[in-house]
């Protein structure tokens, strides 16, 4: 089973420039991060958008949808801004055969605490289980984009009326 990784950038890409005291999207880490956790999957990475989520638009939510469409994996993981994950979820829903998962992390992956590598490990888990449609998943838990909101204080993904 292949499954296609899909990196647009967010804080899970981010790397520190001392010279400049602040972060900005650099090379994904997904590849090291698997070969790190020592798997075996059948994957693919092709970077489509290297943009913090807070400065997608639009026609960055179109070229994600259009790569997802046309892509023959049935299996895709979207490495995603945490900000805008829910909307760029919800712009995905309806697709037709695939199942589509979306993660991020609240700090780069590039540190040494970082919630990248772990949320990376239950999206490659939960593409692999979920039915057809679209899911976030973040914090060990898998979320449907449409009743799902970011908790900014807590920092956590969760369903909406808790």
């Amino acid at each position: 089973m292949k499954i296609r990784i899909l990196t647009t950038g967010g804080t899970f890409d981010k790397v520190y420039f001392d010279a400049k005291s602040e972060f900005q999207v650099g090379e994904t880490q997904v590849g090291e991060l698997l070969q790190e956790a020592n798997t075996d999957i059948e994957h693919e990475i092709s970077s489509i958008l290297r943009k913090d989520s807070l400065d997608l638009g639009d026609e960055d939510r179109v070229l994600i949808r259009k790569t997802v469409e046309q892509d023959s994996a049935k299996r895709i993981i979207v490495i995603h801004g945490t900000d805008t994950m829910v909307e760029t979820g919800i712009h995905l829903q309806g697709i037709e055969g695939k199942t589509i998962v979306l993660t991020g992390s609240m700090q780069p992956a590039s540190l040494r605490k970082s919630d990248a590598a772990f949320n990376l490990g239950c999206a490659v888990a939960a593409v692999q289980l979920l039915d057809i449609g679209v899911y976030i998943v973040m914090n060990g838990r898998v979320f449907d984009p449409v009743v799902t909101r970011k908790n900014i204080k807590a920092h956590r993904f969760e369903s909406k009326g808790l």
